[in-house]
């Protein structure tokens, strides 16, 4: 087990690969959480024959199960490097898969299947528990404190990435090959990201004046990336929707190509952090943020006021583009509020905010359409993303007053 110590890099091209190496876990983490988001909705209301209520309230246990272990995770990164936090997640990965093929199996027994994709739902909400904070850190501490606005910009590209590409190709192996394959392909990749974790060396930080003097408590680290969070909870619900009923919406309309809204969502998403992650160092996080709220509010109102396939392709496009620096953004104003070796808690407390939007993303927009039906889930997401740059406009003013005064 090694301590940190500070690597040279030949050029930029070698910094981004080193990066790239160890965000590929959480590539892996949120390629198998995706894989079956899209199509759990059809499968518990038309396979087993639940309200869509049920299907939002089965769909976010798992975001429970992660709001209880990312403190965890943060405290475990912290104390013994991000190596162990990234082999529970694979091992919870895998374990789910295991379970989505029993799902699968036992699906002529509605209640007994439905009992036993809830288990699969809580571990996998364990395994992205530890899989949200651990790749992040252990790029950070290879690369350098220097390289955080990188490190979590490629993060982010692999996981909200991979959750919006896990959803596109659940679909499509859903349709061509089965449930079953979506379960065989989340244990492969389990077992392979557990298997390459263990070829790289585990790195700790050493502590810091402040650790040494007294350990900060994880409710206090939550209580100050709380401001930043509640932006990044308020945008979430947007790509929330998208990703876990845009495949109903489709249904409800007897359109076609529902993956490929999610793909041209995930494309854009990927193309603002590969080409635009350069404008949190130039602009400040918090500006950023509101660029991309501002956004992600006209992709959703496109969305809610034109209700036609093409319409919906441009919306989910708009949308993915706004949300795709939102976690990077205030992230990276979230570690500057301490030392390197509090980053693991620091990251850990501001990821619980995208846990707690998703989380509520599947009982609230469920509700909603059980409720007035789902023509209107997006004017509803439409606002609630509009708010979230409200709040955020304030934030900016708050930090624009409070350089006046120093």
């Amino acid at each position: 087990m090694s301590r940190l110590k500070s690597i040279p890099y030949s050029n930029k091209i070698s910094t981004k690969i080193t990066i790239a190496s160890y965000v590929l876990f959480t590539f892996f983490g949120y390629l198998c959480i995706g894989l079956p988001l899209a199509i759990l909705p059809i499968f518990i209301t038309k396979t087993l024959g639940y309200s869509t209520l049920m299907a939002g309230i089965v769909i976010s246990l798992q975001y429970v199960a992660t709001f209880l272990t990312r403190g965890w995770s943060g405290t475990l990164i912290d104390k013994y490097g991000p190596r162990l936090s990234v082999y529970i997640s694979m091992g919870c990965l895998a374990l789910s898969g295991v379970l989505l093929y029993l799902t699968y199996l036992s699906r002529s027994q509605a209640f007994f299947s439905l009992l036993i994709l809830i288990i699969a739902r809580l571990v996998t909400g364990c395994g992205e528990g530890f899989i949200g904070a651990s790749p992040i850190n252990w790029a950070m501490l290879v690369a350098g404190e220097k390289q955080t606005a990188t490190v979590i910009s490629y993060n982010g590209i692999a996981s909200y990435g991979g959750l919006a590409l896990g959803a596109t190709l659940g679909v499509f192996l859903d349709q061509h090959i089965g449930m079953y394959a979506i379960a065989f392909l989340t244990l492969a990749l389990g077992a392979l990201g557990y298997f390459l974790a263990s070829r790289k060396p585990n790195v700790i930080a050493p502590p810091s004046a402040a650790t040494a003097e007294g350990q900060i408590n994880f409710i206090t680290v939550l209580i100050k990336v709380a401001p930043y969070g509640i932006c990044l909870m308020l945008a979430g619900l947007g790509f929330g929707t998208i990703s876990n009923f845009i495949t109903l919406y489709y249904d409800h309309f007897h359109w076609e190509h529902a993956a490929l809204c999610l793909s041209v969502f995930s494309v854009l998403f990927i193309i603002g952090r590969m080409f635009f992650s350069n404008a949190i160092n130039d602009y400040g996080g918090v500006k950023v943020a509101m660029a991309c709220l501002a956004c992600e509010t006209i992709g959703l109102l496109i969305l809610a006021l034109f209700q036609q396939p093409y319409f919906a392709l441009a919306g989910a496009a708009v949308t993915g583009f706004g949300f795709s620096l939102m976690f990077p953004s205030l992230g990276v104003e979230a570690v500057k509020l301490f030392a390197a070796d509090r980053s693991g808690s620091a990251l850990a407390a501001y990821g619980l905010f995208i846990d707690i939007s998703l989380g509520i993303t599947g009982p609230l927009i469920g509700g909603l359409i059980e409720s007035f039906g789902i023509e209107y889930m997006f004017s509803f997401t439409t606002v609630i993303v509009f708010a979230g740059f409200v709040v955020c406009s304030s934030l900016n003013r708050k930090m624009v007053r409070g350089l006046a005064t120093r």
